[in-house]
């Protein structure tokens, strides 16, 4: 344990340190280096969905306020002894992922062209040594272009402070770009800031603000339901409630953190670090839980088995993997983090969690069916009912999910540019939504009651009073009674026996 403590203090301390300084919306540049792309060298400033500061027929969401775009201290450094000439122009360029065509000319090595050639020139298309854009035809005045040289010995020129006012709600991205190439080790440093009418949450992130502020409180409703039942029947409280209500707790704690998360971001236009860390770290050890105790629960563990025997290492050692696997990929993709990740990094990081995740669903409704093959040959129907229906449960959920996953795929293959961006928060607001309605079917079924302990495990020899929904009483059987007593049942019984006995022979009497 305390190795496994420090390793996850140093996976903290290091990704606190990674991201410390990528803050958003405020985009800030550490000396990033430009990278060669077809004929022009760029560095990629940022993207982000924005809504118009006026309103439109188009954009319902946006309300009173400014939406721009700002660049701050914008510095652009070259080595020393790269100083001895003046440059070509490095640009900045600001554009709505509509108007991607109006940037660059013809291929160019196997990429598009972005900046003028020599020939090009000649033609009069454009100024060599530039990059190659036309006018909007969307949207009159767009894209946006700034540029900035350096002077002879200049090793730093600065872009003046800049500020774009949107005046249309779309996918903002921005670009600085040079075609130089005596600039091949250029830098950048500086900062940009985005703003929504609303505040500086991104646009993809703004409707998500208000998601976790209702799930909060249907968590809240969820649970003053359950802690009125657990406090109501306390006595009768089985060990897997107290799980459920570990997990309830840990969900109202979630939701009020993201909120909190979401709404500080919008106001300050730096995400907190601090409190999404918590977030993420409380999101993780919910579903870890949540994992485990359905496993145990499939299991039958506290109801056909008191204990999970040699299987309990493996399946801590199954719960410790997917809290690492889990927690790195929620570090990366939300702390400090406003562009989506790459194909690639998200894959790597996804591929993991992915795999355990169908490692416990395999593993889940392998015990399930054999769970349940124990309740129906010992007859326990009460049991054997409860389970049927988590059963169910949980397949329409898979059932869902694979469904949900392949609507995912689909929408990220024809989402190339984000311009579904207003959309693109129902893909993790589903997933919360579908883990509360699994997280609701469980509480009905598992609500603590007055008749909660007949599912709980009893042994062996007990096990057998359970074939039905009523509960029994066990009587303690009295003393055998002597050969020259019989009860009264046993004598009204004899007595009917001859009192059949006596009318069949008056029977045959008659007959005769």
């Amino acid at each position: 344990m305390p190795k496994l403590r420090n390793t996850l203090f140093l996976l903290y301390l290091s990704f606190f340190c990674f991201v410390f300084f990528s803050e958003a919306s405020v985009h800030e540049y550490n000396g990033q280096k430009f990278v060669s792309k077809g004929n022009a060298f760029v560095v990629h400033g940022g993207s982000e969905g924005i809504y118009s500061s006026f309103a439109d027929t188009h954009n319902v969401t946006a309300t009173a306020g400014d939406s721009f775009v700002r660049f701050e201290k914008i510095t652009f450094r070259r080595p020393k002894e790269s100083s001895n000439f003046s440059s070509h122009s490095i640009q900045a360029i600001v554009f709505e992922v509509e108007d991607r065509e109006a940037i660059g000319g013809s291929a160019y090595g196997g990429q598009r062209a972005v900046c003028c050639t020599a020939d090009l020139a000649k033609l009069g298309v454009c100024s060599e040594g530039e990059i190659i854009h036309r006018p909007s035809t969307k949207n009159p005045g767009w894209p946006k272009v700034f540029s900035v040289s350096f002077s002879e010995d200049d090793e730093v020129t600065t872009l003046p402070l800049k500020s774009i006012q949107i005046t249309k709600t779309g996918m903002y991205n921005l670009y600085f770009i040079h075609c130089d190439l005596n600039l091949k080790d250029l830098t950048v440093e500086g900062k940009t800031v985005w703003k929504n009418p609303t505040g500086y949450l991104p646009g993809r992130m703004t409707p998500l603000m208000n998601f976790y502020g209702f799930m909060s409180l249907a968590f809240v409703i969820l649970g003053i339901f359950w802690f009125l039942q657990y406090a109501r029947f306390w006595r009768e409280v089985l060990p897997l409630q107290n799980c459920i209500t570990l997990v309830i707790t840990l969900s109202m704690l979630e939701m009020a953190l993201w909120y909190f998360d979401y709404a500080e971001f919008n106001g300050s236009g730096t995400r907190p670090v601090g409190i999404t860390m918590w977030a993420v770290t409380f999101d993780t050890i919910k579903r870890t839980i949540a994992r485990i105790i359905i496993l145990m629960v499939s299991m039958g563990y506290g109801v056909v088995k008191p204990t999970l025997g040699g299987l309990t290492s493996k399946v801590t050692m199954l719960g410790a993997t997917f809290f690492l696997a889990s927690e790195i990929l929620e570090l990366v993709e939300n702390v400090g983090a406003v562009s989506d990740l790459s194909g690639k990094a998200r894959l790597f990081l996804v591929l993991p969690v992915a795999i355990l995740d169908a490692f416990f669903i395999l593993w889940i409704f392998t015990s399930l069916s054999s769970t349940l093959n124990k309740l129906q040959t010992r007859r326990m129907v009460a049991k054997l009912d409860i389970y049927r229906k988590f059963t169910n449960a949980l397949a329409v959920a898979v059932i869902v999910s694979v469904g949900w996953i392949c609507y995912e795929i689909y929408f990220k293959a024809n989402d190339v540019y984000n311009e579904q961006w207003q959309n693109a928060w129902i893909i993790p607001a589903f997933w919360q939504i579908l883990s509360f309605s699994l997280l609701c079917v469980i509480c009905v079924l598992w609500a603590p009651s007055q008749n909660s302990t007949r599912y709980a495990y009893s042994g062996e020899a007990n096990e057998d009073f359970d074939k039905d929904d009523t509960n029994l009483t066990l009587i303690k059987p009295s003393p055998t009674p002597s050969k020259d007593f019989r009860t009264a049942p046993e004598t009204r019984t004899v007595q009917g026996r001859n009192g059949a006995s006596s009318n069949g022979d008056l029977e045959e009497d008659k007959t005769e």
